[in-house]
């Protein structure tokens, strides 16, 4: 059995692959990163139902780390070149994680990623989002296709749950770079106090708790 961390947000993929390494015997641990107030609190609510799902379906007591992103984010956006916004923010979420998931004694963490055209699942940006993560990153879903997914996420019974409505962040650029590159973003990030924000991430995380045996 292997533990891993899973980035988990209320939308079709993540939960998936999720439920696949449950499937398959794994203990799985999971980490939220909340962006409000660039969305609302039905992102954070339609996890809560996720895992308060999951937990049920595979009756295993459950572990979430909700990350306050929206400090991140928010100097992101003041200082960064837009374009690049989507992945500076899951570099973001890499480095945190990865630091959650060596404290847990995590083998990897766990993203519900699929190769996509646009946005942060480009080749190029997935290729650039890795190295901010200081351990394995492990991504079960990179080569499915968006109906595969959906037959799984139907299959396993969380479909319903992430469809249902939420505010998109609205800080997501108009035409993200589908081409970035380690070099790139190196140099727009020392634009920030990288280790400030980490810091303060890392300090304000709250855990919650699923357990199957609760109504």
């Amino acid at each position: 059995m292997t533990k891993l961390l899973s980035l988990i947000s209320g939308g079709i993929d993540s939960p998936v692959a999720a439920c696949l390494a449950l499937e398959q015997g794994n203990e799985v641990l999971f980490v939220h990163f909340v962006n409000e107030p660039f969305t609302d609190s039905r992102n954070k609510q339609k996890v809560f139902d996720l895992l308060s799902f999951i937990s049920k379906k595979f009756n295993k007591k459950l572990k979430l780390f909700l990350v306050d992103h929206g400090l991140a984010l928010k100097e992101f956006s003041s200082f960064s070149n837009e374009k690049f916004l989507c992945v500076f923010c899951k570099r973001q979420m890499l480095r945190i994680s990865s630091k959650i998931a060596k404290k847990e004694n995590c083998a990897a963490l766990l993203m519900g990623d699929s190769l996509g055209q646009v946005a942060s699942q480009t080749l190029f940006n997935l290729s650039a989002i890795n190295p901010a993560s200081s351990i394995n990153v492990s991504r079960p879903l990179i080569g499915f296709d968006k109906i595969e997914i959906e037959s799984l996420a139907k299959k396993f019974g969380t479909y319903e749950i992430s469809i249902q409505p939420a505010m998109c962040c609205f800080i997501v650029p108009e035409q993200p770079s589908t081409k970035s590159s380690i070099e790139i973003l190196e140099t727009e990030e020392k634009k920030f106090d990288l280790q400030k924000l980490i810091d303060l991430e890392a300090n304000a995380i709250t855990i919650k708790e699923f357990d199957a045996d609760c109504e």
